[in-house]
């Protein structure tokens, strides 16, 4: 498939939405360990890891998380784990495992069916600078 370094895990996102943008720039500015790769889901490697995991795009309109033969997360348990690694306030983000699943996964999805509304939409996914370009797979 493709060669990721197995102590990095790769975050799936959409890469025309603003939002998911903000939360990609929020993620390399909190990354502290460097742990997290990245690619669109609109990307050849986006594509191919989601070819990979056997997720439905159409019926799964999420961030997506991968642990490289180890595992993979989607929605809010995603995001939770993400920010469960940046660690400082971030841990505080740990109250929110006492909600269930499908609740967390409801706001998740009504934020998720909103975002171009409320956040706006790029023509085409963002481009890495040439600082962050090593964070970004192909």
């Amino acid at each position: 498939m493709l060669d990721i370094p197995k102590n990095k895990k790769v975050i799936l996102f959409d890469g025309v939405c603003n939002l998911c943008n903000t939360a990609v720039n929020t993620v390399i500015r909190y990354d502290k360990k460097n742990t997290f790769l990245f690619a669109a889901i609109q990307s050849e490697t986006g594509k191919k890891i989601i070819t990979t995991l056997k997720i439905d795009t159409d019926t799964t309109d999420a961030v997506i998380l991968y642990a490289p033969g180890i595992s993979y997360e989607i929605k809010s348990t995603a995001a939770l784990k993400v920010m469960a690694d940046f660690g400082g306030v971030w841990k505080a983000s740990g109250v929110l495992w006492l909600f269930p699943e499908f609740f967390r996964d409801l706001v998740y999805d009504y934020v998720a069916k909103n975002r171009y509304r409320w956040f706006g939409k790029k023509d085409s996914c963002m481009l890495p600078t040439a600082a962050l370009k090593d964070k970004f797979l192909d």
